[in-house]
């Protein structure tokens, strides 16, 4: 066996173990959220200087890590895809998108929420939150070029060329509070070393975690749905490959 054909062996043994442990990887994400939520909402002390307006942070700052997660996931199996042509790394890349579409606007809503009582705007020309705002389009409009192609290997093919193009924004996003004087608050934890206390940092990292699994947990289920869908299709037409026989096996 060559080493690509290993990779794509280890890459459909992935599926299928998450597949396997979703319903595990479910329950630990909802019992970190809810251990999170909890410290963060009531058992934390307000903040010296935001007071109770900070508790926002909880939920904002993990979906926002979750979406630059999303997204280079997405990158990630783009380039894999252009290698390979695998279509169940396609169909993680579709997966991945759509969730990212997901943790992206909920991030920015819950951000605009925060930023009211904090800048008194619920929206401002920040470069973090415009590069954040860039990267919710470049997703949509990755979910929307994947509706409007017929052909299935285009679809997919400039699909990953217009996210690997896109991730030029991520770094973009998180640097952006270091390279332009911003009303965003700097980074938390850098070289620098670490500008948060303890009692925010515990919640703060339970909450992370949590909605990491989560990401994870959305991203088998919705995975397994697009290569189902795609294996229907195929599978009518009699154009099943030989990669998606042996997923076809696993999953059976």
């Amino acid at each position: 066996m060559s080493p690509i054909e290993s990779l794509v062996t280890v890459m459909h043994k992935l599926i299928k173990i998450l597949r396997r442990f979703e319903e595990k990887i479910g329950f630990c994400a909802a019992l970190f959220i809810f251990a999170g939520l909890y410290m963060g909402l009531i058992a934390s002390p307000p903040d010296y200087y935001q007071g109770e307006v900070v508790r926002i942070m909880y939920v904002h700052v993990p979906f926002a890590k979750c979406a630059l997660l999303a997204y280079t996931t997405l990158f990630l199996g783009s380039l894999f895809y252009l290698w390979k042509k695998d279509p169940v790394v396609d169909n993680l890349c579709h997966a991945a998108a759509g969730v990212g579409v997901f943790f992206t606007l909920v991030a920015l809503v819950t951000g605009s929420i925060w930023a009211k009582p904090t800048w008194n705007t619920w929206w401002t020309w920040d470069p973090r939150l415009v590069s954040f705002a860039i990267l919710l389009l470049i997703l949509i409009g990755y979910v929307m070029l994947r509706a409007l192609i017929d052909d299935p290997r285009k679809e997919a093919t400039y699909a990953a060329v217009l996210a690997i193009i896109g991730f030029i924004d991520l770094p973009i996003v998180y640097f952006s509070v270091e390279w332009w004087r911003t009303l965003h608050q700097p980074m938390s934890i850098s070289v620098r070393g670490i500008s948060i206390s303890p009692e925010i940092r515990t919640p703060l990292i339970l909450m992370s975690i949590g909605m990491s699994l989560l990401f994870i947990y959305m991203l088998a289920i919705r995975t397994q749905m697009l290569y189902l869908r795609h294996l229907l299709e195929a599978k009518q037409g009699g154009l099943l490959s030989e990669p998606e026989r042996r997923l076809r096996d696993d999953l059976s």
